[in-house]
Formats: structure tokens, sequence, C-alpha cells
């Protein structure tokens, strides 16, 4: 299915799209702490659209490694007022919530977001593949071994491709089972992963067309690009659109970067290149 249905509109993922992160954390690996005040955030979100964001996906839990933990209270608290904030301000806007927490995602979707971003892939909260099969909007899975805070101490696979594809197939299988329609599998590249399995993971993207659902990647800025390079996240722009390239190429339906402007100009190059063959 190359379709997904938000807020009653159907967006077509045969051709990529794009995903503009907004985070709104204060330790997030690369923007962490600019978006505090609204000014800010809606001068972000408007340029993020500007440049051809199909979706803006709002977080307010840092899972970059190691990060620190907050409670349902502290994350609805920040994500809540910025949700009504950016529907008063954009009525159209397509807001992805990035939470593993079925209350959060509840909440968020009733006050007018349209998609669950999941890091933990219902496995940090039992609740919500529950949740979102009876919410039923667009539900984003993600691979991640172990939770932020431990993830990257030491990741072992007897196969990464096949391990994250089984782990796929599974859930996929789960979610059919309580009615979902939009689910979106997302290989969690940096969670749980290292440099190595990161790579094969991209090399091999193209077999997860296999799973009969969309693919989003995210790839921006992560250490996996910055570090063969010896750079750092700031400088690792070039990194991350050669990165979302080779994505497309793969098969790649949504790109979730921080930079929207140059991850647009990737699908328009990739989409002028297929309709030249």
């Amino acid at each position: 299915m190359k379709s997904m249905n938000c807020n009653g509109k159907l967006i077509d993922l045969s051709s990529p799209k794009v995903m503009g992160v907004l985070n709104i954390t204060p330790d997030s690996f690369f923007d962490g702490g600019k978006y505090k005040n609204e000014t800010a955030i809606i001068s972000q979100v408007k340029k993020m659209l500007g440049e051809g964001a199909t979706f803006i996906d709002v977080g307010a839990y840092s899972s970059r490694p190691g990060a620190k933990h907050i409670s349902v209270k502290e994350e609805l608290e920040r994500i809540l007022p910025v949700i009504k904030l950016l529907i008063n301000e954009f009525p159209d806007i397509l807001i992805s919530i990035d939470t593993f927490r079925s209350e959060v995602a509840k909440s968020c979707i009733n006050s007018g977001a349209c998609i669950v971003n999941d890091i933990s892939g219902g496995a940090m909260d039992t609740s919500m593949f529950n949740t979102v099969a009876e919410l039923q909007v667009p539900y984003i899975i993600m691979h991640m071994q172990g939770i932020p805070q431990n993830m990257q101490k030491n990741p072992i696979y007897k196969n990464v491709v096949k391990d994250v594809l089984y782990y796929f197939s599974k859930k996929i299988k789960e979610l059919r089972s309580l009615g979902m329609n939009d689910i979106i599998a997302d290989p969690g590249f940096g969670f749980g992963k290292t440099t190595e399995h990161n790579y094969k993971l991209l090399n091999n993207l193209d077999l997860f067309k296999n799973l009969e659902i969309p693919t989003l990647v995210g790839l921006s800025r992560k250490s996996m690009l910055y570090k063969p390079l010896k750079l750092t996240a700031e400088k690792a722009l070039n990194a991350t659109t050669s990165a979302n390239t080779i994505a497309l190429l793969n098969g790649a339906n949504i790109l979730r970067v921080h930079d929207v402007k140059e991850a647009k100009e990737v699908v328009t190059l990739y989409q002028t290149m297929q309709n030249a063959t």
C-alpha cells in the first residue's frame, strides 16, 4: 500500500515525501533547546512547510542515546500546547507525534495530530497497538534494540537485515489482526545498531518492499554519517543528502529530516530521473 489517510486526506506515497522534524526537547542530539517559544516554533514550521515538507514530526521526549527519561505528565505539558499552536496557525498541517506512550498519542490525535510515530514499536507501552487501532491513524513503527538509555551499549544481531525484517513481519501481522490499515516501517537507523549494522540496512533497504508497506528513513545528521567522516552533526548536511539519495534509490517513501529544503531537492532530482526512464 503506497498511500495513507491523514485526517481524511489521502497522501500518495508512490512519490516520496519529506517529514520535517520539530524537536521541542531541551536535549535532542542536534537541535535540542532551539525551539522554546511560540515565535521560534511558528517560524521554523512555516519555513519547513514552505520548503516542501508534507508532514511535521513533533517530539517532546528525546530519544538520543543515553537520553534523560521524563514523565507522561511532562511530555504532555510540553507537546499539547505546541499541537494546538500549530493547528491554529496552520489549519491544514499534517502533524506526526513522536511518542512511544499511548496516552500521549491519544491526547495529541484528539488535539488534531494525525500520525503516531513510535520509536519502540509498541514495546515500551503495551497499550499502544490497541490505541492506534482504535484511533485508526497512520502508525510509524520503528525498530529499536533496547531502550534509548541503553540501546547503544552493545547491539548484537545474527543477521541485522533478516532480524529487522522478521521483527516487522511479526509486528505487521499483530497490527493487521487488530484492524490497522496504515502502517509505515522505519528501520531505526542509529537505534540499537552499530555503524556497520546501519550501513547493512541502508544497503539492503530495497528488501523492505517485501513487507508491502511504505518505508520511512531517519538518517538526518546521525553519527553513522558524521563519525566515518570525522565530522559533527552540525557539519553533516552533505552526508545527510548523500544518505537520503541512497535511501530513495533503495525504495524509501518518506525522508524524516531536519533540513527540508535539501531533502526536497533530493526528491525532485530522484523523481526527474524516474520520469526519464
